[in-house]
């Protein structure tokens, strides 16, 4: 598995693009276009480019991690 650049949500662009997306996941380019494909992957497009919203994603992350429970 390749490690993240990014070592915290600051650090994030306010748009994320699948390349940084990769990144910021540690998985491969085509592992993250599948991934903005999925149901309820909060992606934006903007023309033909998908993006996601740094604030949208960073929900995305904690419901689905130990980080969204309380």
């Amino acid at each position: 598995m390749k490690e993240s650049v990014y070592k915290s949500y600051d650090e994030l662009p306010l748009f994320i693009n699948s390349e940084t997306l990769a990144k910021v996941l540690g998985i491969s380019p085509s592992s993250c276009y599948e991934l903005m494909h999925e149901e309820g992957f909060p992606v934006i497009y903007i023309g033909k480019r998908m993006v996601v919203e740094k604030s949208k994603f960073i929900e995305w992350v904690e419901s689905r991690t130990a980080g969204g429970k309380k």
